[in-house]
């Protein structure tokens, strides 16, 4: 007989925090917030900041004093230290686990069908990942996704779990069913919540009980999965990854706004350069690209522009070479002096992957090694740290990156970077 499916979700606390605090133990039991580009906004809190009663997305600019008087230390987003950290945590789950499912830079499905004990699996997981990369995680596991979504919630959130909740029993489960808020269940956003209360509808418990074909009528069949789901009835599968991408974007704010065409191409190439290196990890290629620039379109006071470009590759490719090509072209086509341009974006779309097209016998011919060459300069990128490869006319720092005056070191990347001890 087949073993019913199991499901744990392994979820990274505050995770880019805590990947502050991995190579800075002085921030440890400190409150921590980490910012937006250019410093803008707060995108990730520790539990010490949200005690403190600190907002998600808040302006900076506008808590920054009171915070300081708080003594709450910020930093700038570190993506380069974030990534790494994750692709550390997956590769400890992926030899733990009979299989993962990346779902998040920091959490990921794991397969528990036929583990004797999940309880001490999750509990071996969380103090591996503790003890070799310093991360502290929660584990959910139950027999849906939803169950061990809202097993993670309650693992986080009651301490006498120690981190980890099996919620494969269904008396368990109708326990924290009646205990959990709706709002906490995986797919019920705030508004969707709100919306629920008016039929009375208070808790995850309420919301499995409740008539699927009214609420299918309500709010759509992504509901009635939902509380399928919430019923023990699994409707959401386990994959071994994430399917290719249909389009893939690369774009930011300039620490600066540019009205020189010169320093906007030198941060189109950066930006092409990673959406090419993206499309190469999903083996796509891509036909179309867009290319956009616009100012501070929020600021009503002052000169406005936006626009964008739509062009065709003479044949599918993720040759880095072709499609900058292309995309400066682009960028001199819809380019306007004098403005103070705050932004500009690259899309890749219409993308395949690679055998499933057949070639067009009219379409220019790729560079001989084409392929070869994007491979090689990818895994030096990877082995050394991002940009040790890059296109010519893009310097290592640039006027125009983005404003990170509270950048920690890029500790695991980065050979000039890594933590020194004295003797």
């Amino acid at each position: 007989m087949t073993p019913a499916r199991v499901f744990a979700l392994i979820d990274c606390n505050s995770f880019y925090c805590s990947c502050e605090r991995i190579c800075q133990p002085e921030l440890k039991r400190r409150p921590v917030v980490v910012l937006s580009n250019n410093d803008g906004c707060i995108i990730a809190r520790s539990t010490e900041a949200k005690a403190l009663g600190i907002g998600m997305g808040a302006a900076y600019y506008k808590v920054r004093d009171e915070m300081r008087r708080q003594g709450v230390v910020a930093r700038s987003s570190n993506y380069p230290l974030y990534a790494d950290i994750s692709n550390r945590v997956m590769r400890v789950m992926a030899e733990m686990l009979p299989g993962i499912e990346v779902y998040w830079i920091d959490e990921a499905w794991g397969d528990m069908t036929g583990v004797s004990d999940p309880t001490g699996l999750g509990h071996s997981i969380r103090e591996r990942l503790a003890r070799e990369i310093g991360m502290p995680v929660g584990v959910g596991i139950s027999t849906t996704k939803t169950l061990a979504k809202l097993a993670n919630w309650a693992a986080k959130k009651w301490k006498g779990t120690g981190g980890v909740l099996d919620l494969t029993n269904p008396v368990r489960q109708e326990k924290l069913l009646r205990l959990a808020p709706v709002s906490e269940v995986w797919g019920v956003g705030h508004r969707s919540a709100a919306k629920l209360s008016t039929l009375n509808i208070v808790t995850a418990w309420d919301l499995a009980q409740f008539d699927i074909g009214t609420l299918r009528k309500t709010f759509g069949v992504t509901m009635e999965r939902t509380v399928r789901e919430l019923r023990g009835v699994s409707c959401i599968g386990f994959n071994e990854g994430p399917p290719p991408k249909e389009a893939i974007c690369s774009s930011k704010m300039f620490g600066v706004r540019q009205t020189e065409l010169p320093p906007i191409r030198e941060a189109l190439a950066v930006y092409v350069s990673r959406a090419a290196e993206k499309l190469r990890v999903q083996n796509s290629l891509c036909s179309t690209i867009q290319v956009g620039l616009q100012t501070q379109l929020a600021q009503l006071d002052g000169p406005r522009y936006a626009n964008t470009v739509t062009l065709a590759l003479p044949a599918p490719t993720d040759d880095t070479r072709e499609i900058l090509a292309l995309a400066q072209r682009g960028l001199s086509q819809i380019d306007r002096p004098g403005y103070p341009l705050s932004k500009c974006s690259i899309l890749l779309m219409d993308l395949s992957q690679r055998g499933e097209m057949t070639p067009d016998l009219f379409a220019p011919k790729p560079r001989p090694g084409s392929e070869q060459l994007m491979k090689v300069v990818d895994q030096i990128n990877q082995k050394e740290c991002r940009g040790a490869v890059r296109i010519g006319r893009v310097l290592a720092k640039p006027a125009w990156a983005m404003r990170r005056e509270m950048l920690s070191q890029r500790y695991t990347t980065r050979w000039d970077e890594v933590i020194g001890v004295r003797g």
